[in-house]
């Protein structure tokens, strides 16, 4: 065992979720096939809500910042439902997301499963969208689309660079992503144009999340995917790309499970800073083979069993978080972090790490940390590693 400053105040909060993450290990996930009716889908994974573990990590207080914290939904400009889980519907979502502003959702007293019919997709031009669940709602991708989309190099920009605009903002917060899934392949063209860059619009199986900035807090991702192959594809659940002024992902109060994608089955980024607080990783796998870049022979992948991050210049912070049981086929099975060139640091404070398996290779259990071209240990603040 790693051992750094002490961390006997995080035990409890290991044996706390334990029973709750141990009922969803034992399948009690949502999960959703297209043979299914979107009423009969609903109806199944509502029933099983309420064995789904808290939102992140009950026993975390490590602090989090204003910018970090939940949006408030006082005011909304949308509400979706008329307080009856019938009127929570697809295509309320799709509207309501592609308008922009604070949307609720009025669904009823009960935990209510929309399956997403239709991607939602954010409007470039939208200055705010937040979409609060209130704790009920969970978004089903049903294993056939991704949940959430905004990118702001699609089609024609809003700004002079796409890549460094300040909004859209965009905000999920107390509610559950399940069963996305993004199946588009890793592009291969070297053209510098908006569909090869950063590997083409790939990954992010729930969200992907492309200019602007994102934040998730207090909100759960269970059983997404993105496809299982390609050197730099990644994000079972959440794929951000070029955040205004590199501006932090904050990641609270979340939890993450089941998830598989190539590389990163929960998160996965390119350039990207990252503040994850007081969440949840457990059971999510990086399936691809080969690393990056791909080995002769393989297409590539493998690395990042819960987050991947690579590129230039960003740092990596992981407080008050448990992430356990998390595999990468390739490197880092809970975290590949990879500075090109630059500065970047990948750090853990108050955070408990146990049983997270690298396939092929580590700095450090469960953690593969390179900065300009140097392997090296994270930094450990408080927090435990076996």
């Amino acid at each position: 065992m790693y051992e750094m400053g002490g961390f006997r105040s995080l035990l409890s909060a290991i044996l706390a979720i334990g029973g709750l993450i141990s009922a969803l290990l034992s399948g009690h996930g949502l999960t959703a096939t297209g043979s299914r009716s979107q009423s009969s889908t609903a109806a199944a994974a509502a029933s099983r809500l309420t064995a789904l573990p808290d939102f992140g990590n009950p026993n975390g207080h490590f602090y989090v910042p204003p910018a970090g914290r939940a949006v408030n939904t006082t005011h909304p400009n949308h509400v979706i439902g008329d307080g009856t889980p019938a009127s929570c519907t697809s295509a309320a979502v799709v509207r309501a997301v592609a308008a922009g502003g604070i949307i609720r959702f009025d669904c009823g007293s009960k935990p209510v499963t929309i399956v997403m019919k239709a991607t939602a997709t954010v409007n470039k031009k939208t200055h705010l969208v937040v979409l609060d669940g209130r704790g009920l709602v969970t978004l089903s991708g049903a294993g056939q689309r991704r949940i959430l989309y905004s990118d702001t190099c699609a089609g024609t920009w809003s700004t002079d660079d796409c890549v460094n605009q300040p909004y859209p903002q965009v905000v999920v917060q107390n509610i559950t992503f399940a069963d996305g899934d993004n199946g588009t392949h890793q592009a291969t063209c070297t053209a510098n144009a908006p569909q090869c860059w950063y590997g083409g619009v790939d990954g992010g199986g729930a969200i992907y999340a492309e200019g602007g900035q994102f934040k998730a807090v207090n909100s759960r991702f269970i059983n997404n995917r993105c496809y299982g192959y390609g050197p730099d594809l990644g994000g079972g659940a959440i794929r951000a790309l070029a955040q205004y002024k590199n501006r932090p992902v904050y990641i609270t109060s979340d939890t993450f499970s089941g998830g598989k994608c190539s590389n990163g089955a929960a998160l996965s980024s390119i350039s990207v800073q990252w503040d994850v607080f007081n969440s949840v990783f457990v059971n999510n796998a990086a399936v691809g083979w080969g690393a990056n870049p791909a080995a002769s022979g393989t297409p590539g992948g493998g690395s990042g069993g819960a987050i991947y991050n690579d590129g230039s210049d960003y740092d990596t912070l992981v407080a008050g978080t448990i992430m356990r049981d998390n595999t990468a086929r390739e490197g880092g099975g809970a975290v590949f972090f990879v500075v090109d060139s630059g500065w970047g640091k990948l750090t853990f404070n108050e955070s408990a790490l146990h049983h997270n398996t690298s396939g092929e290779f580590q700095t450090f259990p469960g953690i593969y940390d390179n900065i300009d071209g140097h392997d090296g240990p994270p930094v450990m603040i408080h927090s435990t590693d076996n």
